[in-house]
């Protein structure tokens, strides 16, 4: 050029050995790299679940520690023999759902629902705006499927239904009917809501709106699918989530619930713990094995050095982590040489359900990775590049895996549930343990890495509707509870 510098032209054709792409060979060298950074060691695995039995232990004991181990004030396991009809009412980040659940007894219901969409304008507005939205859609479902003389279930004047609040925010709890936000989400109610009572703000809405129904539980999702797992199969013990988040919930005695003492509640008692574990290692991050990437992920989050734990396994996270790793790539000039990334270099670009179907891509020229990258980021790839791609997304899912067991094991180990023959069955739901290829394999191959053998008794299974039928168990269980003047101020 007349400036002296030197224009590098790169003319395409079909012939894929002219495309200025990386070889096989330093797509092979770069993969070992990520397979150290990536990969966790059965030994590193039993001294993250060692640290996080501690971590459970301690939020046992005292209040405001880093995993929080909130108790629900949800007293035992259901009997199987709860019977009648509750409403139950789930207030999700996208939906707002409204379910009639009939409780049939031997692990046996029927559900009745209505789907609401929340509007983003609607996700902005103030906490009370939200909740009075919340009361117009329940007294819809109910004039719509209550009140009419030949419904099934015929709502009599004056007569209130108990109703089970679903509400998938942390929130502090002195009572089952009653929740102090502790942490609310960037961008969904504009309005901070922290430090609020989200019970009492709901009941105002039912008052305005004329809504018959009692508000008997303040849940979050993982308390519910734990009571309705139960339920079905006696033989669950723990309910965890790994999805778009990631949570895990399990019964303790109250002898070992040190921070509820003063309550005087019968030490035989047990009770739901919501373990809120996404925070384990959070700010010291003493125990994780955080690459550079996953730094990046927290140190770019709206809330950095918090929810460690979340960070490395949830379905919210993966798919940013792999892109940081691309990133790195392209700025190397390893991979996409001329060719235009500017697509791929947005924050949060590459969905986590792109990994999903890499690792599921069946073909032998991984078509499907072809059109993940050309139809949303406009590039070419070749085929030592896609394996690499797939590769490297099965080692960032697989360690998501593995650290999900640590947490359950830590759970198993701290309960002392493989001391018996017995099987203890986990009830697992969310988007990753559901829809991503090997997920729940890689965990129960985690388990028996940390455990041996007898890891092979710990069997997750996909767990019951959580947000609806055990919202509406716990509903039930709590009336029960209350007529028979057992705690009725708790």
């Amino acid at each position: 050029m007349p400036t002296g510098h030197t224009l590098a032209i790169h003319t395409r054709t079909q012939d894929e050995e002219d495309l200025p792409h990386a070889t096989k060979r330093t797509m092979a060298d770069h993969l070992r790299k990520y397979e150290t950074i990536f990969t966790l060691t059965p030994q590193r695995m039993r001294m993250i679940t060692e640290a996080f039995k501690e971590a459970l232990e301690l939020g046992l004991q005292k209040p405001g520690q880093i995993v929080p181990m909130i108790p629900t004030f949800v007293f035992g396991w259901p009997t199987g023999q709860e019977k009648g009809e509750y409403l139950a009412l789930d207030l999700g980040g996208t939906n707002l759902r409204v379910c009639l659940v009939s409780v049939q007894g031997d692990g046996k219901f029927e559900i009745a629902q209505s789907k609401y969409r929340l509007t983003e304008e609607q996700k902005q507005e103030d906490g009370q705006k939200l909740f009075d939205f919340c009361a117009e859609c329940l007294k819809t479902f109910i004039d719509q499927n209550l009140t009419e003389s030949d419904s099934p279930l015929h709502l009599k004047p004056g007569e209130k239904l108990p109703l089970g609040f679903t509400f998938s925010y942390p929130c502090a709890q002195d009572r089952i009917d009653h929740g102090v936000l502790i942490r609310w989400t960037k961008g969904f109610g504009a309005p901070n809501m922290e430090g609020h009572d989200v019970a009492e703000i709901f009941r105002k809405s039912l008052e305005k709106y004329d809504v018959p129904v009692v508000l008997s539980a303040l849940i979050n999702d993982t308390t519910g699918t734990l009571i309705a797992s139960h339920y079905v199969n006696p033989k669950t013990k723990i309910a965890v989530i790994f999805g778009t988040g990631c949570n895990a919930a399990y019964m303790e005695h109250v002898s070992n619930i040190e921070k509820i003492k003063s309550l005087n509640i019968d030490s035989s008692t047990d009770m739901a713990i919501n373990c809120e574990w996404g925070a384990f290692d959070s700010f010291e991050h003493e125990h994780l094995p955080r690459t550079k990437y996953d730094i990046t992920v927290d140190e770019d989050s709206n809330k950095p050095k918090e929810q460690a734990f979340e960070k490395l396994i949830s379905g919210r996270y993966l798919g940013e982590i792999l892109r940081l790793v691309l990133c790195e790539l392209i700025d190397e000039a390893v991979l996409f040489l001329g060719q235009n990334t500017y697509k791929i270099e947005v924050p949060y670009a590459f969905d986590t359900a792109f990994l999903s179907l890499m690792e599921s891509d069946p073909t032998d020229e991984l078509l499907m990775i072809i059109g993940i990258f050309s139809h949303f980021f406009a590039l070419e790839t070749t085929l030592a590049e896609r394996q690499f791609f797939r590769a490297l997304a099965k080692l960032i899912g697989r360690r998501a895996a593995r650290l999900s067991a640590c947490g359950i094991a830590a759970i198993v180990d701290k309960m002392g549930y493989l001391e018996t023959e017995e099987p203890c069955l986990v009830g697992a739901d969310g988007s990753l343990y559901n829809k991503y290829p090997g997920f729940a394999d890689r965990i129960h191959e985690g388990l028996v890495d940390i455990f041996g053998e007898k890891g092979r008794r710990i069997v997750t299974h996909h767990a019951e509707d959580g947000s609806g039928v055990g919202s509406a168990i716990i509903a039930a269980m709590t009336k029960a509870r209350r007529d028979a003047g057992l705690y009725p101020d708790l």
